[in-house]
């Protein structure tokens, strides 16, 4: 088994995902040591469900800084005194530069089939209301490396699922989770398995 990676997750939201990774940790042996959970807001539940889990987790808010290298630097620099070695974003919302020392090193999950109904404003139910209005037979969710671009950045793995006549843009969100609750964790692993310090 492979040594766990060291990370950090990024959220805006709920959490689902960040309870996600740690259900695979903890029942299903992924290697991840989860160092810290940084929160663009105080006011989501994603903040009470690391701190649940005994996971040191602040908040970051974007509005606090007065630039963009201000702000990189107040959400990487947590990062290295944690000892992270990479960063997940997990429904993180906001857009943060990478630093050089944490490029290639960054991954995103995005509820779409990248190209398709990405970039600037496409998220949550956005994504898949804008699927639908498109007549789109399959959507599905793209796990990929990030860059200094919205959605942009190598992918790393993709899941499919159909797109049914009448679908609302609420089944689909559900049915793209379900993909995102397996393709995060097969994509941690894969990085896990590869990743030489």
């Amino acid at each position: 088994m492979p040594q766990p990676l060291n990370i950090a997750v990024f959220l805006s939201g709920g959490g689902r995902t960040l309870k996600n990774l740690i259900l695979h940790r903890d029942q299903h042996q992924l290697p991840i040591d989860i160092r810290l959970v940084i929160s663009s807001s105080a006011k989501v539940a994603g903040v009470q469900v690391g701190r649940d889990a005994g996971i040191e987790t602040i908040v970051v808010r974007q509005s606090d800084f007065a630039d963009s290298d201000a702000y990189c630097q107040a959400m990487f620099g947590p990062c290295r005194d944690a000892g992270v070695q990479w960063v997940v974003m997990a429904g993180f919302l906001k857009h943060v530069l990478v630093p050089d020392d944490f490029a290639g090193r960054v991954i995103n999950i995005h509820p779409s089939l990248i190209p398709a109904f990405s970039g600037h404003g496409m998220y949550g139910d956005h994504v898949h209301r804008a699927a639908i209005k498109r007549g789109v037979q399959y959507s599905g969710c793209t796990v990929h490396l990030v860059d200094n671009e919205y959605d942009h950045g190598p992918i790393l793995l993709q899941r499919v699922c159909e797109v049914r006549p009448g679908m609302s843009s609420d089944e689909l969100a559900a049915a793209v989770f379900e993909l995102e609750c397996e393709a995060l964790p097969a994509a941690i692993r894969q990085i896990a398995n590869e990743y030489v310090v």
